[in-house]
């Protein structure tokens, strides 16, 4: 199944980071670039860092200058998250470009790659909430909320699991077809966004 295989990659991302747990630190894709792998992989990776950026920001004690740059480091990174699901998505549109859609066959809320997106961040939390839960130094209170909170958090990879195997699973038979839209970032562009617009004149 496709959810496991990623989810796969997505706890060795995770693993690997946490290596060194430093945002700063050089990042080595481990798979070839012509291969899904690659793309799950790197996708991973751009979640997690952000995830311990968002850690430091919120830092009560941050310097105003090093909250904005960081600030900045968070608008690009959700710019290269948008893009690395678009590839992933049209690796899935390459996948399926010679299955024939039936006449009935009906579109999903979400395409598959933004599905996958939340099992990456689905990830995450497993991991973190997983840390919490394997803490010495926390009260046995906090341990069972945090144990009741994984629980939850593993319902909720199955059956977001289950969901993205049966969407593959539908656009591969024909049932469901696929239609993406190019993730227009209004916030990033100097034609859009009035603020930068009105720093060109």
């Amino acid at each position: 199944m496709f959810s496991d295989f990623a989810f796969k990659i997505f706890q060795e991302s995770i693993d690997t980071y946490h290596i060194k747990d430093d945002v700063y630190q050089e990042f080595t894709n481990p798979y070839p670039k012509d291969k899904v792998e690659h793309l799950l992989y790197r996708k991973n990776w751009i979640d997690t860092v952000q995830w311990h950026y968002e850690d430091i920001i919120r830092d009560p004690d941050i310097e105003p200058v090093a909250a904005l740059e960081l600030k900045r480091k968070i608008d690009a990174s959700n710019q290269d998250r948008t893009d690395l699901v678009e590839y992933i998505d049209s690796y899935f549109l390459k996948k399926y470009q010679s299955v024939q859609v039936k006449d009935n066959a009906t579109i999903n809320t979400e395409s598959p790659a933004w599905a996958i997106d939340r099992l990456s961040i689905l990830a995450l939390k497993i991991y973190h909430m997983q840390e919490e839960v394997n803490r010495t130094d926390a009260s046995p209170e906090h341990i069972e909320k945090c144990s009741d909170k994984l629980a939850v958090l593993l319902e909720q990879k199955k059956d977001l699991s289950t969901a993205i195997d049966q969407l593959l699973a539908d656009i591969e038979a024909g049932d469901k077809y696929m239609k993406v839209y190019k993730q227009m970032k209004m916030y990033n562009d100097d034609e859009l966004n009035p603020v930068l617009r009105g720093q060109k004149g």
